[in-house]
């Protein structure tokens, strides 16, 4: 269960003991935290200044950024790198979107450990056959496991990690496969109680209804997840209206909003035949000093060089 005020094992980071504190506060404070995607330190500092409560370490976004497809292809070393690097330059906390835990029970020991040093203040794992497939994709293979092997995923997850405040956040995709709502609250209820700290669950459905069915079902006492990619009308009003959700997870729109964004400049560069037209309508290259820190490089020149 969800509890405050529960202390450490070990130090590892002034700031991120800080991020892992408060969002497990914010969460047990029934605040509603606003999680944004991120597939870089660049987009995490972004979505800092914006607001957001949180960042999404997602799995998705950083294969996008890598040109594959988002099935297990990205390995732990490069996750792990790019959450680093996230933890390096924004002091949000980072909910690492560790897909299946790269593996089994014994597997998944080894990633709480590895993103934990890391400076990630949560990590969510589903219950999807590695390896997985993308959730929002039309036809797709969706395989779950047994919940009883899923659960011992759970239960290895919060045995070892070492900072109480470190959040295991249990992801069913239940309703991705099309196995019902029944089978959504079996699988969640056997994973609260292997230990998760909340429950993550999923939709493909493109209005809300579904996903409210079930969090209106819920009879757990650990807050729900949701990522409403699928149903965008799902908007904090709505949300809130439930009462048992406690994170919204923007899911993949940092790397949507740059496919976009990109797309288009590239495109009216080439049919201007220049940057003349574009130039203006672009952040200045100062914009990107200064999200670069070049100000703070100004200063050491001026202080340590000759």
């Amino acid at each position: 269960m969800l509890q405050t005020g529960q202390s450490p094992k070990h130090i590892s980071g002034a700031s991120t003991l800080t991020s892992r504190a408060s969002l497990r506060a914010h969460i047990c404070a029934g605040r509603l935290a606003h999680v944004m995607a991120a597939h870089s330190p660049l987009s995490a500092i972004l979505a800092e200044e914006a607001g957001f409560d949180g960042i999404w370490a997602s799995g998705f976004e950083l294969s996008a950024l890598y040109g594959l497809p988002d099935v297990s292809l990205v390995s732990m070393t490069r996750h792990l790198d790019m959450v680093r690097s996230m933890a390096e330059q924004s002091s949000l906390p980072i909910i690492a979107d560790i897909d299946t835990g790269f593996g089994n029970a014994i597997n998944v020991i080894y990633a709480i450990e590895q993103y934990e040093r890391a400076g990630a203040a949560a990590v969510v794992i589903e219950d999807k056959a590695f390896p997985k497939v993308t959730s929002l994709l039309a036809d797709g293979r969706q395989e779950l496991i047994r919940t009883e092997e899923f659960a011992g995923k759970i239960r290895a997850a919060v045995a070892t990690r070492a900072d109480a405040d470190f959040l295991v956040i249990a992801r069913t995709e239940a309703l991705i496969a099309g196995l019902g709502e029944a089978e959504a609250l079996k699988r969640a209820r056997a994973y609260e109680e292997a230990g998760a700290d909340m429950i993550l669950i999923h939709s493909k459905r493109k209005t809300p209804d579904e996903v409210e069915s079930f969090v209106r079902a819920w009879r757990g006492e650990v807050p729900i997840v949701i990522v409403p990619t699928a149903y965008p009308e799902m908007n904090e009003s709505r949300i809130r209206a439930l009462g048992k959700i406690a994170m919204v997870i923007y899911g993949n729109h940092a790397i949507r909003a740059a496919v976009t964004a990109m797309k288009d400049v590239f495109a009216r560069i080439r049919a201007d035949g220049g940057i003349h037209r574009i130039d203006p309508e672009i952040v200045p290259v100062e914009e990107i000093f200064r999200l670069q820190k070049m100000d703070a490089v100004k200063a050491n020149e001026n202080r340590f060089l000759w």
